[in-house]
């Protein structure tokens, strides 16, 4: 059959003949077309909304059979429109919206537009439900939403609107729900808020409000929820909240709120959930609060309050949350808390409570999570604390507790224990055959005896274990230890534990062994190859002898190895000096002999890493005397005349450096650099093109390359000749300062004018460069956890301390194992010392006094890595994030964390990490320094995460 070559034309014009016909008899569709093409559709999510040719103009709106578009029952009215996390972007212009006369619903939520919201939505007078949350809408929130009268439902949540709270919304008799949280809304909270008629459902959390809680707000007699938390409030909780008594939950959390809780809030006798943490409340708990009976979650965490815990709780016979952690709170705990038949969480870490926990804790209520630590309680562990069998994480670490852990004997459902530093002896009773979920043990600093139990290879989901400092736990590691499939860290150091070393038959998740300080006798067994994960070895101070494995030296991953003070003998395996992750060997006190290999890395640790075996020779100890055959002899004689040659050739650069020089160039080497002269260094500068260009005083550096090849980065700084010793004491305590999580400071070369300082050069940039890149959740938690050891360090074992000074993502550097290490660390107070702006001399830190400056520079350390935690959960998205982390409801701030880091609900672990993470960093961006935890603290918060191993 031969086509006509007119009919296509002809047939694509009459197609779109009959389309314009449909859509002139079709204006709901036509407006939803142009909608579409108005607005970006990443994901296609709109791609059905089309008209089909073919079809004849019905009296039915096409539309109604397009995803998200709901009609009436006859599909001749458009009433609602849902496009709900499709995936949208754009711009909404609004001119669309006129022919909507009877749209009841709008839903634009878990998108992406942008800019100012259309007022022409506020002419859809039908409307009961307005919901555009989790956009970007900006801008004041426009005028004219008093054309909505029959809105029932307003949610703005998550958007970037600013200026004031709209007023107009007040007028809405109908509304039962409005929520304009989580935007940049300022200013007071208007009074006339309190005259809402209907009103159920009031948020406005997580915003920048300013000024005090407006007391008219006690005038809404029909909300039922109200969140109003993470705002930059004045003054107190207004006690005429106490009016409003349909009240069930109420969250005032994160809002910089002073004085005492008003005790008339005890008139809420429905509410259910009071969150009033992280303020600066004073004064103890009102105890009428037995009163408000419904009570299920009572959180006053992270203020001022003091006290005790009103024995009259115990009338609440609903409460499933007690929180009353980092507060100045005092006494015992109450007998009837223990008596509450649906407690289920107690948190009351942080204080400085005393006495035995309640006799019956545990016994009446299915308690899951007990955390108890950092008080000064003493007595046992409560018999019936697992009675629930629920219980999946007990906290008593840093107490006073005594006894033994009988009670834990039967508690199969505990996923995490931690009971270091208290009092506690005996045998430990754990049952690991009946652990089955146990992940995490801590039993150190205590005074347990008769060994770990043999049974503890059936613990199959056990990654962390410490049982270091029981100094008279004595017994031998259980044969089949290494082979639990899970474990990353085992601590025993310093537990008179006897015995060889089990083999080490499966260990590929085993990153941290620590035995030091036993009596361990027999060799390292070869099977050590099977630990490739393996970063951080220490042996030390045992009985071991035969000798080292190359095995050992070969782990890929291998950081840190202390194998001192044993009767090891041999000699050193030359893998060692291969490794490109190896920071720390120590096999002083040994009987090793031999030469030590030639690597520069094996020369780099110092003689001190070698002293003590008589037997041993060679850099960076005595020389070998050995015999120099003639080939030898011609060898050194040719060096010998290139050296002379060189010399020749570059006097008269040296001299040129030395111009304008006043006093002779000095070299002050460190631990890991060999001992070069200052005309060595000086030589190597001249190869640098940009060394004289180098800016004092500035973070920028160069490399250069030292005479054996290895390559330092420097940092130029210019002095005056009395500003020369001390500044050279604080640079001397830095390059003593070692930590597998800092970069080291090999040396300095000084004059009376002018100092270069000697870094490592680490091959893999910083983080700055790197946050960008989509890292798993467990290479974060390392990154995290290894800045924060190298802070601790600075912090807690420096004495005096030293503050880091300039904690950001791009003094964060990563070695060959990218493993995260701090630059520049005291560089700002190196420069204030050589400035002369420190306002008080350092000395007086020796006796264990901070003084002022240092101490606000410690707490500003602490601020920074909060906001460092920040930037890498957001992948570098997040900068300086201090501040509007605090002004943010806790949930929005997890949502958003879970959304970067793809955490669903199939990953509960992960999920529990976060929140963990999300509590330091909130805790170490507190806007009060005082109110700031410590990094040691920070860390033991820390010390539960994967990479590591509450």
């Amino acid at each position: 059959m031969e086509i006509s070559p007119w009919s296509l034309p002809f047939n694509l014009l009459f197609t779109s003949m009959l389309i314009v016909v449909v859509l002139a008899a079709d204006p709901y569709s036509k407006a939803l077309l142009s909608l579409k093409s108005q607005i970006i559709d990443g994901s296609n999510s709109l791609d059905d909304w089309k008209v089909p040719p073919g079809e004849t103009p019905s009296g039915k709106v096409h539309a109604c059979s397009w995803s998200g578009v709901k009609c009436n029952k006859n599909s001749t009215i458009v009433v609602g429109l849902n496009l709900c996390m499709k995936n949208l972007a754009g711009e909404l212009l609004g001119n669309q919206l006129s022919v909507f006369t009877e749209l009841v619903e709008l839903n634009v939520s878990q998108n992406a537009f942008s800019g100012e919201l259309p007022v022409e939505i506020f002419n859809l007078s039908k409307l009961t439900t307005l919901d555009i949350s989790g956009n970007n809408f900006s801008g004041r929130f426009p005028n004219g939403i008093t054309g909505l009268k029959k809105l029932v439902v307003l949610d703005a949540l998550s958007n970037s609107f600013s200026g004031p709270l709209p007023v107009e919304v007040t007028e809405l008799e109908s509304l039962k729900v409005l929520n304009l949280a989580g935007s940049y809304f300022d200013g007071e909270i208007p009074f006339s808020y309190g005259s809402f008629k209907s009103l159920e459902y009031l948020h406005l959390a997580g915003n920048s409000l300013t000024g005090k809680i407006p007391p008219e707000l006690g005038k809404l007699k029909t909300v039922t929820h109200m969140e109003i938390g993470y705002n930059f409030y004045e003054g107190s909780i207004p006690w005429q909240l106490s009016n409003m008594t349909e009240l069930q939950y109420l969250d005032i959390a994160g809002a910089n709120l002073s004085g005492s809780i008003p005790k008339q809030l005890c008139n809420l006798t429905k509410l259910e959930s009071l969150f009033l943490f992280r303020n600066q409340l004073m004064g103890s708990i009102p105890w009428e609060f037995s009163q408000m009976v419904s009570l299920i979650n009572l959180d006053l965490s992270d203020n001022l309050i003091s006290g005790p815990i009103p024995e009259s709780f115990g009338e609440l016979k609903k409460l499933k949350l007690l929180s009353h952690m980092f507060n100045e709170m005092n006494g015992t705990v109450p007998d009837t808390i223990a008596e509450l038949p649906s407690m289920e969480t107690l948190f009351i870490w942080n204080n400085f409570f005393t006495g035995s926990l309640p006799e019956n804790l545990g016994r009446h209520s299915r308690l899951r999570w007990l955390d108890v630590s950092n008080n000064s309680f003493i007595g046992s562990i409560p018999p019936g604390v697992c009675a629930g069998g629920k219980l999946f994480k007990l906290m008593l670490f840093s107490n006073n507790f005594t006894g033994n852990l009988s009670a834990l004997l039967n508690c199969s459902s505990l996923v995490r224990i931690r009971v270091e530093d208290n009092s506690f002896s005996g045998e430990i009773p754990l049952n690991f055959s009946h652990l089955h979920g146990i992940r995490y043990i801590d039993l150190s600093g205590n005074r347990f005896t008769g060994g770990i139990p043999a049974d503890i290879s059936k613990a199959l989901k056990l990654q962390y274990f410490s049982v270091s400092n029981n100094p008279e736990l004595g017994g031998t590691i259980p044969w089949k230890t290494w082979s639990l499939p899970f474990l990353q860290n085992f601590s025993a150091s310093f537990c008179n534990i006897s015995g060889n070393l089990p083999p080490f038959r499966s260990c590929k998740s085993l990153v941290v062994v620590e035995l030091q300080k036993n009596t361990i006798s027999g060799s390292i067994p070869n099977s050590i190859s099977n630990c490739q994960s393996l970063e951080i070895i220490n042996l030390a101070r045992n009985h071991l002898s035969d000798h080292i494995p190359k095995e050992l030296a070969s782990l890929p991953s291998l950081g840190v190895v202390d194998l001192s003070h044993n009767d090891i003998s041999g000699s050193i395996p030359a893998e060692f000096g291969k490794s490109l992750s190896l920071v720390l060997l120590n096999v002083s006190f040994n009987d090793i002999s031999g030469t030590i290999p030639s690597h520069k890395l094996l020369q780099s640790m110092g003689s001190s890493a070698y002293a003590g075996n008589p037997k041993l020779c060679g850099a960076p100890l005595q020389s070998c005397s050995t015999a120099i055959d003639g080939k030898k002899l011609r060898l050194i004689l040719l060096i010998s005349a290139g050296v002379v040659i060189l010399i020749a050739a570059t006097v008269s650069l040296l001299i040129r450096l030395r111009k304008g020089s006043k006093g002779q160039w000095k070299m002050n080497s460190f631990i890991g650099l060999p001992q070069f002269t200052a005309n060595d260094v000086l030589r190597s500068f001249n190869a640098t093109d940009s060394m004289e260009e180098l800016p004092p005083f500035s973070g920028a550096f160069c490399k250069a390359v030292l005479p054996t090849g290895i390559t330092v980065l420097v940092k130029k700084l210019e002095w005056e000749p009395k500003r020369v010793k001390i500044a050279s004491e604080f640079i001397t305590q830095l390059g003593n300062s070692r930590h597998m999580n800092l970069i080291r400071l090999l040396g300095f070369c000084y004059n009376n004018q002018l100092t270069y300082l000697l870094y490592d050069c680490l091959p893999n940039g910083n983080l700055a460069e790197k946050l960008r890149m989509q890292r798993d959740w467990g290479m974060k938690c390392r990154i995290i956890i290894g800045i924060a050891k190298g802070l601790c360090f600075l912090h807690h074992d420096c004495n005096p301390p030293i503050p880091h000074g300039d904690l950001k993502s791009s003094n964060v550097m990563f070695d060959d194992n990218f493993e995260p290490r701090l630059a520049d660390f005291g560089f700002k107070h190196l420069i204030q010392l050589i400035k002369g702006t420190v306002p008080a001399t350092r000395s007086t830190l020796g006796t264990g006094e901070f003084n002022d400056a240092i101490k606000d520079e410690l707490y500003k350390d602490i601020y920074d890595f909060g906001e460092l935690i920040l930037e890498i959960l957001t992948n570098g998205k997040v900068i300086k994030g201090g501040a509007s982390i605090q002004s943010k409801p806790k949930d929005v701030v997890l949502r958003e964390m879970y959304d970067e880091n793809e955490a669903g609900s199939t990953n509960s672990l992960q999920e529990d990490e976060m929140k963990q993470v999300v509590d330091v960093a909130l805790l170490c961006t507190k806007s009060r320094a005082v109110d700031r935890p410590s990094i040691e603290d920070a860390l033991k918060l820390l010390s539960g995460l994967k990479a590591n191993g509450k």
